[in-house]
């Protein structure tokens, strides 16, 4: 993919390119990077997150809220909206991380996310990020649901199988697959006192278990 569908995906076409040049840039590459533009992306994603979540959930207090915006803003959630939006192809690195496969490494293409952001503010002001923002995570705040705010799906399998005298879920490694520093993680969830399992994937353990205990929640509300 290159600069201008990227820009035709985020919304918003620069005036400036050399500030989208910027975002795409990794310090292996060498300067100007796109490290100062990513501790603004930061900020701004941090705020626009927290107004959304805001304005959705008015019955939500502020733990509630603070543990919902974590969950958008982490690495793993930045990670997904690159790959939606192919950053990787487009970002300039330095010949180390090309042969390490660093357009792919989460760590990389969530810090370019942010920096994104923070070009695009920039760029065009606060109204026009907001506007990115919101629009791209459209879908994972309309898929969060109030019963279970704040909590990790692991939480609210695990505390819904307590409330109703259940064994606890086990979870088991089944495969690993890819390189090094693009791994994908598959794990089951075996309920045993229900009957079923489920399993999921993810770029690391932690988030393999997380999706699949929410495909366990999924089944569960569907008996």
């Amino acid at each position: 993919m290159n600069r201008d569908a990227i820009q035709h995906a985020l919304g918003h076409h620069f005036g400036d390119q050399h500030l989208l040049e910027q975002a795409l840039t990794h310090r292996s590459f060498g300067i100007p990077h796109n490290e100062r533009l990513e501790f603004i992306g930061d900020g701004l994603l941090n705020c626009v997150i927290a107004l959304a979540l805001y304005q959705r959930f008015p019955e939500l207090d502020e733990g509630s809220l603070s543990r919902l915006r974590a969950g958008l803003v982490k690495q793993e959630s930045l990670h997904q909206l690159a790959l939606k939006l192919d950053v990787g192809q487009a970002l300039r690195l330095g010949e180390g991380e090309l042969r390490s496969g660093g357009h792919r490494r989460p760590s990389i293409l969530a810090d370019a996310m942010e920096a994104l952001f923070g070009a695009t503010y920039l760029d065009a002001g606060f109204t026009v990020v907001q506007g990115v923002i919101t629009r791209l995570y459209t879908e994972m705040i309309a898929a969060i649901d109030p019963k279970h705010a704040g909590k990790d799906p692991k939480t609210s399998l695990q505390e819904w199988l307590q409330g109703h005298h259940q064994a606890l879920p086990h979870y088991e490694m089944l495969n690993i697959r890819g390189e090094a520093h693009a791994q994908e993680f598959e794990v089951v969830c075996r309920l045993v006192d229900l009957g079923f399992e489920t399993t999921g994937l993810g770029p690391s353990r932690r988030a393999a278990e997380q999706q699949a205990a929410r495909g366990a929640l999924d089944r569960i509300e569907a008996l």
